[in-house]
């Protein structure tokens, strides 16, 4: 089932969308989820919509109701040291693009960060919280295998291999990103109905967490904040976004059976493209947080105390 949050639709309509596993969970909430409501699935992906209010940093959503619930399944907490490991596989051809800088520099600052805290929030049956610990353990490169034209199965088939072939290790501990170029497109709704998703299968004899996340240089107007972006490349600030939201979202609700609310939106869901407070960079560029140096336009999370609410730190 593969789980992830939507960039919303300029359409602003949530769209619900079928995987070889099961029927999605719907996206973030907002006005058009009246018809999904209390759809859970056991199985499926949660897709991370693409951007309705593309351009406008303050939108926000409706939400209905405050809190978020736990479904008994298990979290991501690590092992001896607690956290999520997270790898990635760059699809395609990144040949001179930033991003193989950006998103590592992202990934190994978001750790023990203020903003990561948030997820700390969460925790099992056992009354265990997610730590604030995320360690970048490895990546790799897939130049092509699939094509350029990806489903479902292909973007499973690309995590299979990099896993089978040992050029990562098989981490249950572990969440697995593909990333593509922007001239791949992920053919189940990838600009149409969604920026990203996540989910998980058994793959190579273990229970495998995985992510697809596209390069919004493909659909600037569905999934991209801003075409200025604080690091100088908008395709890749833009996946640093959707990244953070799907990892949360991965170590809370991992199998689909965890963390999510009524309509089924897990935490970050809650918050999809909503930014908070925001400053200007000094290339003119909007951002709303600082880890490692560097500055990001990253999209809130919710925070699960008190009556619930979307913000950037805890």
């Amino acid at each position: 089932m593969k789980t992830s949050s939507w960039s919303l639709l300029l359409s602003a309509s949530l769209v619900t969308t079928v995987s070889a596993f099961g029927a999605d969970r719907s996206g973030p909430s907002g006005p058009a989820d009246d018809a999904q409501d209390d759809a859970v699935e056991a199985h499926g992906k949660v897709v991370h919509e693409t951007n309705p209010d593309a351009g406008n940093l303050h939108a926000s959503r409706p939400k209905r109701g405050t809190g978020i619930s736990y479904h008994g399944g298990p979290l991501i907490l690590g092992g001896n040291g607690g956290g999520v490991n997270v790898y990635v596989i760059w699809y395609g051809n990144w040949t001179g693009n930033s991003a193989t800088t950006i998103i590592p520099n992202f990934l190994n600052a978001e750790g023990g960060s203020p903003y990561y805290h948030i997820n700390t929030t969460y925790y099992n049956g056992a009354g265990t919280h997610v730590a604030n610990v995320i360690s970048f353990l490895g990546q790799t490169t897939d130049s092509y295998s699939q094509g350029t034209s990806l489903g479902d199965a292909q973007v499973q088939a690309v995590v299979s291999s990099a896993l089978t072939s040992g050029r990562l290790p098989t981490d249950p501990n572990g969440v697995y990103f593909v990333l593509t170029s922007a001239d791949v497109t992920e053919t189940s709704g990838f600009c149409t109905q969604y920026c990203g998703w996540h989910t998980y299968g058994t793959l190579n004899g273990s229970n495998i967490k995985y992510a697809f996340v596209g390069n919004p240089d493909r659909c600037p107007s569905a999934c991209e904040a801003q075409t200025t972006s604080p690091n100088g490349n908008s395709g890749a600030d833009g996946m640093v976004s959707i990244i953070a939201h799907e990892l949360e979202e991965a170590v809370s609700d991992p199998n689909l059976n965890a963390w999510f609310d009524g309509r089924g939106a897990e935490n970050a869901d809650k918050c999809a493209w909503t930014f908070g407070a925001t400053y200007t960079t000094s290339n003119g560029a909007q951002a709303n947080m600082n880890l490692g140096g560097h500055d990001y336009l990253i999209q809130q999370n919710w925070v699960n105390a008190g009556s619930g609410y979307c913000a950037l730190s805890y």
